[in-house]
């Protein structure tokens, strides 16, 4: 076990990676349902090409037991803190199993689980329903993230909940900045605009040039702190064939959000589609996953 901050983490040498023939049969046929139903094709798994298509690949075989350790959202944060110092992550207020009856956290706030995606809640200035807040929460709680799409990283994940202070700006969330690291060199940046408005994401080269056709129509004045964000991104992704490292743009300078090894589980079209076979070109996988 290691430890970081009173926290306890499993070590990653630990978790199994040997799979039965039935449980790969089995992965490989739900990977390839799931990729026809969003893309309309069955995917190439065997000389995978797109980036998509290398996601699911990365899905099927890739047990790297670093993967589950960055996975987990506090375990990400200690790792973040000791790489590029405490200045790049947002604070912990509160972490555990069960949100407390009555906390006296400032609002505005955020809540969310450490091991999955796609949960958390923003609360604003207003009071909040704390009894329906504890209950969803709750519910995060009941069962392991990541199984239906077979995202093996998040299933060696502890479960819990943490809390953070809102870091966005008028209550406004701040621009996130994605960016795709392969084999420690960033490649594409994309931006995500409004996520609770008009959410839409622009993609660029890591020379700031649109790639997408919404950047190419909307186009983004980048902050003077994407230097740094591509720099840090590229010193976390050393030694990885590929992961994404998140950041936002705040008034207290970049804050790391968050690495992700299968962005949007390889089931989110590009804008054009050749985008995909433009970004897989740069994925070079292992020979063995």
């Amino acid at each position: 076990m290691d430890s970081f901050d009173g926290l306890t983490f499993p070590n990653p040498a630990d978790l199994p990676r040997i799979d039965t023939v039935l449980e790969r049969v089995m992965r490989r046929q739900r990977i390839r349902l799931t990729y026809l139903w969003r893309h309309h094709h069955l995917p190439d798994l065997d000389t995978p090409r797109t980036f998509t298509e290398k996601v699911q690949a990365r899905k099927l075989a890739c047990r790297d037991p670093r993967l589950p350790w960055l996975t987990d959202k506090l375990a990400a944060k200690a790792h973040v803190c000791a790489m590029l110092g405490p200045e790049w992550i947002v604070p912990t207020l509160w972490h555990g199993a069960q949100l407390p009856v009555c906390p006296d956290w400032p609002l505005p706030l955020v809540i969310k689980a450490r091991h999955g995606c796609n949960q958390n809640m923003f609360l604003r200035d207003r009071a909040p329903d704390w009894d329906a807040v504890r209950a969803r929460s709750a519910r995060w709680m009941r069962r392991p993230y990541g199984l239906w799409l077979d995202e093996w990283a998040y299933r060696a994940v502890p479960r819990g909940i943490l809390t953070e202070p809102f870091i966005g700006r008028n209550g406004q969330f701040p621009v996130d900045y994605k960016i795709y690291v392969f084999d420690g060199r960033a490649a594409f940046i994309q931006v995500h605009l409004a996520r609770e408005s008009a959410h839409r994401w622009l993609l660029y080269d890591r020379s700031r040039q649109p790639v997408s056709d919404s950047a190419e129509r909307e186009g983004h004045l980048f902050p003077a702190s994407i230097i740094a964000m591509v720099e840090a991104a590229e010193m976390l992704g050393r030694g990885f064939d590929f992961v994404r490292c998140d950041f936002y743009d705040t008034d207290a300078g970049p804050k790391f959000g968050e690495f992700a090894f299968y962005p949007g589980s390889g089931l989110d079209p590009f804008d054009p589609p050749s985008l995909d076979m433009e970004i897989g070109a740069h994925w070079q996988l292992p020979d063995r996953l």
